[in-house]
């Protein structure tokens, strides 16, 4: 497993095609994958890394769709086109045949960023961000969620009495750990069934350590077990704050009426991508510049022409706040969460300097009909969700897509 790399994650009921590299093995060496056709491409100097996907394109079918899926559809692209700057003119449409349109929409996280069934891993970001890893540990580990099977639910809840949660977990939106719990780690072992081994590595640090229920808040054994994850997974959770944290952001921009497709004074852009296809429209966000009321409308133009974007802040140790009426919304969203930039100074893969993320994801739409199914065609910068561009047409809930 080592030796094979990949960019990008896909949906595991979708049909992709995705590019591999095998390290150390011939074109004639390729072993073959059930449920999948192996094409070898050639030989490459390097392992693919994430750096390297620029982005994806997608073609997708909305399955038994309402009778008037047409007007719908119409309908909101004109929304979409104007979010995207393009103004209210109408899409370039055949009747009921075609849409084609370049549209714009927030460029939210989306929900399974967080995870779709069990939404916590923006929780536990937060308490790692808040240095509380007693309750980080609880978050993950414990606190079930109602759409979780019967077994999952009683193994977490399990963990929570070991913790001690304060609050009525009925009434309460926020219950934590306060530790009055048992600290029985081996009956939670007991427990948690083999299908949740993150939720049992956790815990199982904590039974080889005797850690008690009430040992302090922010002790080194809080830390290690909430190690016992890969890598990869200790720095989602603090990812996902920062994701958490940058969709308030945008939400908030959205509620004041400030606009996504160019700057107001003290926006923070970022400049197109130069070595990426130019129907991605895909933003480089290690070239930032300030924007004060002097170069509003110089920058406007470069972001009506596809060469900068609005962003918001993914926020680390260096990312830079905005000012002016962003930079109010940024710090608003950060104090109301209990979060400053520093806070991000953490242990071991924990630690996150941050960035800043652009506020509008805009795409060339080509919208078919078959049957009176509409099959959408786009492709999107990588980063960005399909799923968050979709539900502006199918009004669907996270589960559902």
């Amino acid at each position: 497993r080592a030796r094979v790399s990949c960019v990008g994650m896909r949906h595991k009921g979708a049909v992709t095609t995705q590019v591999f590299t095998v390290r150390g093995v011939g074109v004639d060496g390729l072993p073959e994958v059930r449920g999948a056709e192996v094409e070898a491409l050639g030989r490459a100097g390097r392992s693919l890394s994430f750096g390297d996907l620029a982005g994806n394109a997608f073609e997708i079918r909305v399955a038994d769709a309402v009778d008037d899926a047409p007007e719908r559809v119409a309908a909101a692209v004109r929304d979409r086109r104007a979010v995207a700057g393009g103004g209210e003119a109408p899409p370039d449409d055949e009747g009921d045949v075609r849409i084609e349109a370049t549209v714009g929409v927030p460029n939210y996280f989306g929900q399974q960023r967080f995870g779709s069934r069990r939404p916590v891993t923006h929780l536990v970001g937060l308490a790692i961000a808040r240095e509380d890893p007693r309750e980080a540990v609880r978050l993950y580990a414990g606190n079930p969620a109602e759409t979780e099977p019967d077994d999952t639910r009683a193994a977490l809840d399990r963990v929570d009495a070991a913790f001690g949660v304060g609050g009525d977990s009925e009434a309460d939106d926020d219950p934590a750990a306060d530790g009055t719990g048992d600290g029985d780690w081996a009956a939670c072992l007991d427990a948690i069934p083999g299908k949740l081994r993150f939720e049992r590595s956790m815990v199982h640090r904590l039974a080889d350590r005797g850690v008690a229920a009430d040992a302090p808040a922010d002790h080194d054994d809080w830390w290690h077990a909430l190690e016992a994850v890969p890598s990869n997974l200790q720095r989602l959770f603090v990812n996902a704050a920062q994701s958490y944290l940058f969709n308030r952001i945008v939400s908030e921009r959205l509620r004041r009426g400030l606009p996504f497709d160019r700057p107001v004074a003290g926006d923070v852009v970022c400049f197109a991508d130069g070595d990426a296809p130019a129907a991605l429209y895909a933003p480089d966000t290690d070239r930032l510049q300030r924007v004060d009321a002097d170069r509003v409308d110089v920058v406007s133009r470069h972001c009506e022409r596809g060469r900068a974007f609005v962003t918001a802040p993914l926020v680390g140790t260096e990312t830079a706040l905005g000012d002016g009426e962003p930079g109010e919304i940024e710090r608003e969203v950060l104090a109301d969460a209990g979060i400053e930039p520093g806070d991000f100074d953490l242990p071991g893969e924990f630690d996150s300097r941050g960035t800043r993320r652009a506020v509008l994801l805009r795409t060339d739409l080509d919208v078919t009909f078959a049957d009176g199914d509409p099959r959408f065609a786009f492709a999107l910068p990588s980063g960005s969700y399909a799923t968050v561009l979709l539900r502006e047409f199918t009004k669907s809930g996270p589960l559902d897509l």
